[in-house]
């Protein structure tokens, strides 16, 4: 396969999926491995039935609840890597599926949301590594505003995740998300340009 994959993270609240709208924008393919579970889990999605067996509680009205499934796997190692295990074979299935249209549909390469790649090793099968970024001010504060959060459970988050200095240390890009959205956006569109050459398409 010959497209570049280019691996989009950063922490809870970072701002990474307003800057994976903004490539996509730009006519950049986007993989959305969270958006894809969402998928996975809706009445008729491939998740539902293994989840219910692994799970019953957490399947509700024909789809899985995902607030429900989340207190049952939060904190509990075992319940997160059998809850891993019937998640991300089907992900997986389903992006080779999505990277083999954008080869067809000539791109060059493609971003990949990928939430945990430092926390996977999965930085080794990508060509470039983008992190989106903020002062953790900013980041507790968009956090915290959303319905379902409490401060307990956002520290939970932030404990499973590699600190954001070392997300950025371990980047090739940063992205700064602590400034207007048309600064943001400049920002995604000079790394597309500077991409494209890199890559050898311009």
């Amino acid at each position: 396969m010959t497209i570049k994959l280019i691996g989009l993270t950063g922490s809870i609240g970072m701002g990474k999926s307003t800057v994976g709208r903004m490539f996509e924008k730009e006519g950049i393919p986007i993989y959305n491995a969270d958006a894809e579970v969402h998928k996975l889990y809706d009445k008729g999605g491939i998740a539902v039935e293994p989840v219910r067996e692994a799970f019953p509680e957490a399947v509700i009205d024909g789809k899985v609840d995902r607030p429900t499934l989340s207190k049952m796997v939060v904190g509990n190692e075992e319940a997160i890597k059998k809850l891993e295990s019937i998640v991300h074979p089907l992900v997986h299935q389903d992006r080779e599926e999505f990277l083999a249209k954008a080869v067809q549909d000539g791109h060059k390469m493609a971003i990949l949301d990928v939430p945990l790649v430092f926390e996977t090793g999965g930085e080794e099968r990508l060509h470039k590594v983008l992190v989106v970024s903020a002062p953790y001010e900013v980041q507790k504060e968009r956090v915290l505003a959303r319905d379902d959060m409490t401060l307990e459970k956002f520290e939970s988050i932030l404990a499973r995740q590699v600190p954001d200095a070392e997300k950025r240390d371990r980047a090739h890009h940063v992205i700064d998300t602590h400034c207007s959205e048309e600064e943001t956006h400049a920002q995604v569109k000079a790394l597309i340009a500077e991409l494209k050459e890199e890559f050898g398409h311009a």
